[in-house]
């Protein structure tokens, strides 16, 4: 959705080790927003985009409008059922359905071979995967690990929103889920891990926390001891911006 920094343009340089052409789209999709002050502040830089692109080669950036993608009398939707259902599904209402329609419309009017997605927005991406196979697109959806900062803070274009303070704070969410997926993966309880995570990203400056939780990393589903293929997952508010951002959680017996 623009904004472009490293994160994104690992991506791209990751789908061009892999095809021959290589397209971007940028698309700040209203659909996903539940929130209009929310669509309202979202940055929007296409020129310094499009320079960003330009530079690292990329063949073709594409930047339709709402009203190419949604034209007047547009009444069809894709939702994906069950795994939208939790987290960020009940959190933002609607988000999912925008996800899947607007994802769905990118690939049919281009028809990718692969498409990379990055890891960050994990049940995002395990919802793409859904609907991508249950639509039967011949698209190999590809996940790309979350890229950090210095300090462990996941990239993202609402990262720019931050306070000076927010942003010293922020780095905050990372380590506590650390700190809980180590005792996780050491066989210790999730709920009691979360617990503390939670209390930490209060007295970091967190809230509201909409959710700390450990669950299985296909399903999205809660997981109430350690799994192969497990992730912790959080989203909560600092200041006025909402970060998101989750890891897997290793055996540390394995």
């Amino acid at each position: 959705m623009g904004a472009l920094h490293a994160g994104h343009l690992a991506l791209f340089e990751a789908a061009k080790g892999k095809a021959d052409r290589v397209i971007a789209s940028i698309f700040v999709n209203p659909l996903q927003f539940n929130d209009p002050n929310d669509l309202a502040r979202y940055p929007r830089q296409e020129a310094e985009d499009a320079a960003k692109l330009e530079q690292a080669g990329c063949d073709l950036l594409w930047l339709p409008t709402a009203d190419q993608l949604y034209p007047a009398g547009f009444a069809t939707t894709v939702s994906v059922a069950g795994i939208s259902d939790r987290w960020e599904g009940e959190h933002r209402p609607g988000h999912f359905d925008g996800v899947a329609t607007v994802v769905s419309k990118l690939f049919i009017a281009t028809m990718p071979g692969i498409a990379i997605f990055g890891e960050k927005d994990w049940q995002q991406l395990a919802v793409i995967r859904r609907m991508t196979t249950d639509l039967g697109l011949p698209i190999q959806v590809i996940g790309h690990p979350t890229i950090r900062e210095s300090d462990g803070l996941a990239m993202s274009s609402r990262n720019a929103l931050l306070s000076k303070e927010e942003r010293d704070r922020a780095a905050a969410m990372f380590r506590l889920l650390g700190e809980a997926g180590t005792d996780i993966g050491r066989g210790g309880a999730p709920g009691e891990a979360i617990e503390r995570a939670v209390n930490g990203l209060k007295q970091a400056g967190f809230g509201p926390i909409d959710y700390v939780a450990y669950v299985d990393g296909d399903s999205l589903e809660p997981l109430d001891r350690f799994r192969a293929g497990g992730r912790l997952i959080a989203a909560a508010f600092l200041g006025k911006v909402r970060l998101i951002d989750n890891m897997s959680v290793i055996s540390a017996t394995a």
